[in-house]
C-alpha cells in the first residue's frame, strides 16, 4: 500500500519505535522533515498494513545527494534514494523488509531512476541483508562520527542498479 497522509502518524511511531537502536541516525527534525515530504508528495512510501496496522514500511523519493557515485554525465540527474527502511520487531526476519524495498525498488524505477541509494550503518548486519536480498551492492564506507556513534562509526552506501547488467527485483 502507498503511504497517504493518514498514515504520516503510525508511520512515525513506527520509525521510532521499531526503527531505534544503536546503529540508526534518527533525528527528530529530519525526520519530521521527511514525513512532511511524504505529506507534501516530495517523497513516498510502500507500507505493509494488516488488519489496520502497520507492520513495515520503507520511504523513498528522488534527489542529487549521491551524485559523488554516478558518471559525470549522469551527475544532476535525481536518482532515487531510500530514507526509512523499517520493520515491526515482531515481524524482523520474515522478508517483510526485503519485499518493502523491491516495492519501493519498482516505484522509483516508474520514476525514471536508473540507480537508488541507500546507506546503513557500517556494523549494521540485519540491514545489510536486507538490502543484499533486495539487490543492492555496498559501494562505499566512510568515516561519519556525527551520525553514527556507535560501534565503527563508519556508514555503508549501497546502489541498486536498473540497466541492462541488472535485472529488475523479482516479486
Amino acid at each position: 500500500m502507498v503511504a497517504g497522509t493518514e498514515h504520516l502518524s503510525a508511520l512515525q511511531a513506527l520509525i521510532f519505535d521499531h526503527g531505534a537502536n544503536i546503529w540508526n541516525y534518527l533525528p527528530q527534525d529530519a525526520i519530521q522533515e521527511h514525513l512532511d515530504d511524504i505529506a507534501q508528495g516530495r517523497a513516498h512510501g510502500v507500507l505493509a498494513l494488516q488488519a489496520g496496522h502497520l507492520l513495515g514500511a520503507v520511504t523513498f523519493g528522488l534527489s542529487t545527494d549521491f551524485d559523488r557515485y554516478l558518471p559525470p554525465q549522469t551527475r544532476g540527474t535525481p536518482q532515487g534514494y531510500v530514507s526509512e527502511a523499517v520493520v515491526r520487531r515482531d515481524r524482523v526476519g520474515q522478508g517483510l523488509g526485503t519485499r518493502l524495498l523491491r516495492e519501493a525498488l519498482a516505484a522509483l524505477s516508474a520514476m525514471g531512476a536508473q540507480a537508488v541509494f541507500i546507506d546503513r550503518h557500517e556494523e549494521n548486519l540485519a540491514s545489510a541483508g536486507m538490502m543484499r536480498r533486495a539487490g543492492f551492492v555496498a559501494i562505499d564506507t566512510y568515516d561519519d562520527p556525527r551520525r553514527r556513534p556507535n560501534g565503527s562509526g563508519r556508514t555503508t552506501v549501497c546502489r541498486f542498479s536498473f540497466g541492462a547488467e541488472s535485472r529488475p527485483p523479482g516479486p
